[in-house]
């Protein structure tokens, strides 16, 4: 047993009690102690009340010397709609390496938006005893990151609208003259941040009256084509009345009427560049640098030439520390980013990564999850995010479940709020087996990146130990480093105690060194094109629209960009019926389109909805507080 001060002993109870309960059951330390533990200072972080803390970022540079510890990302295998439990796992692989391996260990996590929240999937903390707590606080508001982002995403909208609404109705040199309105000795001047756009114009003056008339023109009129406008407005909650909107439907509007619409908060690209930056002068430049549209002579206009990159970074400055928590177990977790797994990249932050890495030091490790299936989220995780921070992991795990894999089997479908079929719930080592199929491409697709993968089987009460055995088997057979049947749900830490040790081995015996799917000097089409080969497509197809964005954003210079496929989570394919590993099929691409500031181009395979709805009964159904206690009830 670790002696860590922080460690607590789990009391499990059986039947597993509902997650709220059990996280309401023990009580948090107070964060100062779980900070204490990684050896920070009071002046390493802020306090958010007593159980969740900001680590800051000039940690970073006090530690910057020391060495890094093992780095674990966590997969999983093509999900059900009921999720297979990658972040419960996450989480109860970092409980057995803390509290029973007396490892040095932080568990780094997206932070959950609200919208599946009180929709359809419940909260993202892990579930039964292995979770992060308090419960409540990680699924709503948490330290207001989300709440930052909505309101930069909402200003530079606000932004967008208002430049062309008042570039219509106003002469050039009004414009300018209202751009840098004179001074109290009645002389104008650029601001800091104009001067960005005039060195993008190659004009070296220093003072607006120094302009020629073209120059003026030139620095003064956006010219947005409101017809090339990709930003849209968001907001962290399920509604789809807002996936299209018209605006500017006001008396003093003039008649600027057009066709837009909301996306949920974690869609926006001030998310994707929150979990892609490297430090506060790299957040500067990617949110300066995010194009909104193009102008209407085709080139792109970005967040700085509208003079807002400032402004966008002031909202953001605290949302860049990750925010410090703990499990049931008294373990550490850095909560972080929340990226959309299926349209962006769908994976914690960058910076959470690499101070935990120091934190922990050689020997100790790093445990991050990585959204959906492996196809998405892993794939990402290696071609995009590893790319950025230029981290190396050692060792990948992929969660699997015997329900899972009896649905790529030929199983019924499995469809969320009903029953499950008797297939899934009774013995069937045959289905079973005919399901590996999906986990193997899973396992040879990520060896691939030169990292070992472990297996980890989330065992439900209703597996059996043929069912068990079968997947342990074809696990090792498609070349998996280990596969391990594991409790955590029932058992906390205690029932991964097989898997820490199996990752413990993995990240001591790496021998390769890490290897990307693609190199970025290809063009957009041969890196899309090996993507669609790992999902087992034969071929590709582009859209007209496609066609045209490939080559506008290849003209606009940012073809060298790594690329963020949006495709559903539920098959290898873009059709979600497609179970197993199906091959030979055809990937449509719709659209593509591009985050500049995050740094990645994203094709749009088949149908993405942004804005996800709410179902006829959402999980708000079930959310009260008890007003006797303070206490949230029915969280799942």
């Amino acid at each position: 047993m670790s002696s860590s001060k922080t460690v607590r002993k789990l009391q499990v109870v059986s039947p597993v009690p509902a997650d709220i309960d059990i996280a309401n059951s023990v009580q948090p330390l107070h964060i100062s102690e779980i900070a204490n533990e990684l050896n920070l200072s009071p002046n390493h972080y802020d306090l958010y009340g007593k159980y969740k803390a900001k680590v800051l970022l000039s940690v970073l540079d006090e530690v910057k010397g020391s060495k890094d510890g093992y780095y674990v990302v966590v997969g999983g295998i093509t999900p059900t709609p009921l999720g297979e439990g990658k972040s419960t796992t996450t989480v109860g692989l970092c409980q057995a390496l803390g509290a029973f391996l007396d490892k040095k260990v932080v568990t780094c996590l997206r932070q959950p938006s609200q919208g599946p929240t009180f929709g359809i999937k419940g909260g993202a903390a892990g579930g039964g005893y292995s979770q992060v707590i308090p419960m409540d606080e990680f699924n709503l508001h948490l330290t207001g990151d989300i709440h930052a982002i909505t309101a930069a995403n909402n200003l530079l909208a606000a932004a967008i609208d208002t430049r062309i609404f008042h570039e219509s109705t106003q002469s050039d040199k009004a414009l300018l003259n209202r751009l840098c309105p004179p001074n109290k000795e009645g002389k104008r001047s650029f601001s800091d941040i104009m001067f960005r756009r005039l060195k993008k114009l190659g004009i070296s003056k220093t003072r607006p009256e120094e302009l020629t008339p073209q120059e003026v023109k030139k620095f003064a009129r956006l010219d947005i084509d409101p017809n090339s406008l990709t930003w849209r407005r968001v907001m962290d909650v399920n509604d789809r009345f807002l996936r299209k909107i018209t605006i500017g439907q006001g008396p003093e509007e003039k008649g600027m009427v057009r066709e837009t619409g909301f996306d949920i908060s974690v869609a926006s690209e001030i998310m994707a560049v929150l979990a892609l930056t490297t430090s506060l002068a790299d957040m500067r430049e990617r949110l300066g640098n995010m194009v909104i549209g193009n102008s209407k002579a085709g080139d792109p206009v970005t967040a700085d030439d509208l003079g807002v990159g400032g402004a966008l970074t002031v909202l953001m400055k605290d949302a860049i520390n990750p925010t410090l928590m703990q499990t049931l177990e008294g373990t550490p977790v850095l909560v972080h980013a929340g990226p959309f797994a299926n349209i962006a990249h769908g994976n914690s932050s960058i910076v959470a990564d690499k101070i935990a890495l120091k934190l922990v030091g050689p020997g100790g490790f790093v445990v991050t999850e990585a959204g959906f299936g492996a196809d998405i989220g892993t794939e990402k995780f290696m071609n995009i995010k590893c790319r950025y921070s230029g981290l190396t992991p050692q060792c990948a795990v992929i969660v699997a479940t015997i329900r899972a894999l009896k649905m790529h089997g030929g199983g019924p479908e499995v469809i969320a709020g009903k029953p499950l079929d008797h297939a899934y719930l009774n013995e069937n080592v045959a289905l079973v087996e005919a399901g590996c199929v999906n986990l193997a491409r899973h396992i040879s697709n990520t060896k691939a990146y030169g990292v070992n993968v472990v297996v980890a089987v989330n065992m439900f009460s209703t597996d059996s130990e043929a069912e068990l055995s079968a997947v342990r088997n074809a696990a090792l057979a498609a070349g998996a480093y280990d596969a391990v049947i594991c409790t955590h749900h029932a058992h906390g830490g205690k029932g991964a105690v097989d898997l820490g040790i199996a990752v413990q081995k993995a990240c001591e015996n790496v021998t390769q060194p890490l290897r990307f799917l693609y190199p970025l000097d290809t063009g957009i089409k041969e890196k899309i094109e090996a993507i669609a080969g790992s999902y087992g497509a034969s071929g590709v197809e582009y859209s007209e629209q496609a066609e045209k964005q490939i080559e506008m954003y290849s003209k606009q210079g940012f073809s060298g960009l790594p690329i963020c496929m949006a495709k559903t989570q539920y098959s290898f394919s873009h059709e979600a019926s497609k179970k197993g590993a199906p091959t030979g099929f055809t990937l449509p691409i719709r659209d593509v389109r591009a985050s500049i500031g995050a740094g990645f181009i994203y094709p749009l395979v088949g149908t993405m909805s942004t804005m996800p709805g709410l179902p006829t009964r959402p999980c708000f159904y079930d959310i009260d507080l008890d007003t006797a206690t303070g206490k949230v009830i029915g969280l799942s």
